[in-house]
Formats: C-alpha cells, structure tokens, sequence
C-alpha cells in the first residue's frame, strides 16, 4: 500500500469516527431495527443455514436479536474470536450469545475457550462490521488488518453492515482488502456481487 492511500485510508477513518460518535443510543437503536427489518426481508436470510454473526460495539449497528432469532431456527451460528498467538480471529460456534460469550481481547463479546471453531466453508453468510463501505463492496476497517484475513478465507456471502452515513462512493483500497457482496444500511440494501459460493 502506497504511503499516499495510507494516509487518505487514516483521514477517512477519522472522518468517520467522527460522524459515529454524533449518533445517539436512541438513533443507533431505531437504525438498528430498521436493519434487522430489512435483512430479514431479503432471500438470502432464510437461505443461509450458518451465519458469521459480529458483537457490536457501541458505534455498530446492532443485529444481537437476529442471534437468539437464528438459534431457534435451527440455523449454526457462529462468532469472530481472536487468537493471540497468530493474531488472528477464528470463527466459532455459539448456542448461546449471552452465555457462551463475554469480553475479548479489545473489549468486544467473543465465544469462550469452551466453543469449537467452525469451518468457514461451512458458513452461507458473514454480517461484517467496519468503519465504512463504499458502493461498489469495499471497506474500510479499523487498521490492524485482522478482519481482512479472517474475511479472505471466507467464499460464502459477505454483507457489510453499516449506518447510511458509513456509505460513500468510493474509498481507497489496497491488495489485501476484501470486497462485500451486499451491504445493508437501515434504510438500504445493496446487492453487488454473486458470491464465490453461490
């Protein structure tokens, strides 16, 4: 990655960091409603039958319901959980939001040393949080790198999920940075590309 488009990717997040930090718990919760919404209208949710779930943090849309809802539809539901040793996050089972996981390395929900990995050619559908997304599938994430390589082992579905506002035309990219498939935004659903494993 050229200096130039590292220093552009450093503004954008800034940029957007600061527009998250203006939306109220009230807003956060309405947006975060209207997402489940309509996520639960597109073909592509009653399909999927092992979904890569993410914990929010507290400047994320929230689709925590959608987990116990997914549970008891029988689908495998599974979470990011990092890995010191490798710096990695892997991708494990939950049966239980509430009971299986609690705070990870960075302060985000992750499944306890009790759930088993699962095989990512296993999964249908990976909800993918970031900073921002731009129309045609990138995304911007936090800088570390570490999404990035759990999402390039994954061919399943990817959706980015986002506030409107984390939308924009176009975001610079590097070599290593993974497209998404859709995006869902609480007021928009954005179909970009057939996934490899369609």
């Amino acid at each position: 990655m050229s200096l130039e488009s590292m220093t552009n990717k450093e503004a954008w997040r800034q940029k957007f960091r600061a527009g998250l930090k203006t939306i109220t718990p009230s807003q956060r919760q309405k947006d975060s409603a209207a997402a489940l919404r309509l996520l639960r209208q597109q073909m592509l949710w009653p399909r999927a039958g092992a979904i890569l779930f993410y914990a929010p943090t507290s400047l994320e849309i929230d689709l925590t319901p959608l987990i116990e809802e997914a549970l008891q539809a029988g689908k495998a539901v599974a979470l990011p959980r990092f890995v010191g040793e490798t710096g990695t996050y892997h991708a494990v089972s939950i049966s239980d939001f509430k009971g299986d996981c609690g705070p990870g390395k960075f302060g985000i929900a992750e499944p306890g040393a009790h759930c088993q990995p699962i095989s990512l050619k296993r999964l249908d559908l990976a909800l993918v949080p970031g900073l921002g997304f731009d129309v045609s599938g990138g995304r911007l994430g936090r800088g570390q790198g570490f999404y990035d390589r759990l999402l390039a082992d994954i061919a399943c579905a990817k959706c980015g999920v986002a506030f409107d506002r984390q939308i924009v035309e176009q975001l610079p990219a590097a070599g290593h940075d993974v497209s998404m498939n859709f995006i869902l935004t609480p007021t928009r659903w954005l179909e970009i590309s057939t996934p490899m494993c369609a």
